[in-house]
């Protein structure tokens, strides 16, 4: 008899009530069951509308509730203040739309107004390139708590690999904001409206997170529309420790990989550093499993997903760290169950669905018997019909051949757990370009 996700799902609860008496125990249905329909609003096209539409997106990042401990300016939100944000599009076409998050809001987001650019540096954009953003007709919007907002479209023909700059303007005082804790790249703000400013005198403050910023859609120029890969994953999805500002991720790379391959497609990055696959994380937010629908299964034009997630549920049990609190113990049968819940889902909304073996992260005793055994059910049933379409195999990628429990020296970034420059370019190598 086959499962569906939601029956997978439940049994997942079921085991972890078993498993763990701890208050925030594993996958509790409020911590894993996907948000409803009713938490979206303006949703994402399903890929049969999205083909229809020619709607692909183009940058992505996964938004969570605050981080306890992530600098920045979430936790007082904003006030008659600009906030300007710089990313880099994977695909380009004739139209664009942003969409934008309130979905850890807890009243109305009122912006006041955005506008969209093309890049020149820093806080700076290029001189007449800037246009203002509409939501039905309007140049403001209401964003109701727990809803998210697509813009209207807007005429801008863009590129792959072009920077474009969002400006969002709040007159009103925000509350704490929804957004993504670790972009490793700037974001600007100053002291009133600067929304069409061209230069960069007035962005005194930076801070490394994005806010209310959740994807940039392009429409038009594409064969074909709905051929785009969503990267799920935590810290080694993000690119913790890449260069800041630098787009050094292993999706950035894998972008490029991609284009300079002939073969341009778009590349989502829905990595949220300590996100966890079956539990929610005080750091991390909602785990993997009750994320995916939102940040892969909606994503307009989306037909791939590689899954790179576990390392967390392995290295923050027993709530020895602040960002470890409600992880209970783990073993490799649960992340079993976690992975399959996923594929479950991505082959009931039509997507491959690619795995990644978990890298080598430190871990020792228990916790590497658990990582060895994951792994290797990965890798054992890729291209079976018990597991992933496909298999990206990091952990072969980035082990030392003399001791694979650890990084290689060339890849570390120093902390032994996540890659440099160089290694996040070797996982980018290791995703069969051919399975996606």
């Amino acid at each position: 008899m086959r499962l569906r996700p939601t029956r997978i799902l439940a049994l997942l609860v079921a085991g972890a009530a078993a498993a763990s008496t701890l208050a925030a125990g594993p996958l509790s249905p409020a911590a894993a069951t996907p948000l409803p329909d009713r938490a979206l609003s303006s949703a994402p096209e399903s890929p049969r509308a999205a083909a229809a539409v020619f709607w692909r997106g183009s940058w992505a990042a996964a938004q969570q509730p605050l981080n306890p401990n992530a600098p920045g300016w979430a936790k007082q939100g904003f006030v008659n203040q600009s906030v300007r944000q710089v990313v880099r599009l994977t695909a380009g076409g004739t139209m664009v739309r942003v969409r934008l998050s309130n979905l850890y809001g807890t009243t109305p987001l009122r912006l006041t107004g955005a506008s969209i650019a093309r890049t020149s540096a820093g806080a700076a954009v290029e001189r007449g390139s800037q246009r203002n953003l509409t939501f039905a007709g309007r140049k403001w919007a209401q964003i109701p708590a727990g809803r998210e907002l697509n813009s209207e479209p807007l005429r801008m023909a863009t590129t792959a690999k072009e920077r474009l700059t969002v400006t969002l303007y709040f007159a009103h005082r925000t509350g704490p904001a929804t957004y993504h804790s670790r972009a490793i790249a700037d974001s600007f703000r100053a002291a009133g409206d600067h929304r069409v400013d061209p230069g960069a005198g007035a962005y005194t403050r930076t801070a490394a997170n994005w806010y209310y910023l959740t994807r940039i859609d392009v429409r038009g120029a594409q064969a074909q529309p709905r051929n785009g890969i969503v990267a799920l994953g935590d810290s080694l999805t993000d690119g913790h420790s890449s260069t800041h500002n630098g787009n050094n991720r292993y999706p950035d790379q894998l972008a490029e990989r991609l284009i300079n391959n002939r073969t341009p497609r778009p590349v989502l990055n829905a990595g949220i550093s300590s996100n966890r696959l079956l539990t929610r994380s005080p750091c991390g937010g909602e785990a993997a499993t009750a994320r995916f629908r939102r940040d892969v299964a909606l994503q307009p034009g989306a037909r791939t997903v590689i899954v790179l997630v576990g390392t967390n549920d392995i290295r923050q049990q027993a709530g020895t760290t602040r960002c470890a609190e409600g992880a209970p113990r783990i073993t490799a049968q649960r992340l079993i169950d976690g992975h399959r819940y996923l594929i479950r889902w991505a082959h009931e909304r039509g997507l491959r669905a690619v795995g990644a073996t978990v890298p080598p992260c430190g871990c020792i005793g228990t916790n590497e018997t658990i990582r060895t055994q994951l792994n290797q059910w990965i890798r054992r049933t890729a291209g079976t019909s018990s597991g992933y379409d496909a298999l990206a195999d990091f952990d072969r990628a980035l082990a030392d051949p003399h001791r694979p429990n650890t990084l290689r020296p060339a890849y570390d970034s120093g902390d032994h757990v996540h890659p440099n420059n160089t290694g996040y370019d070797r996982m980018a190598r290791a995703v069969p370009l051919t399975k996606l």
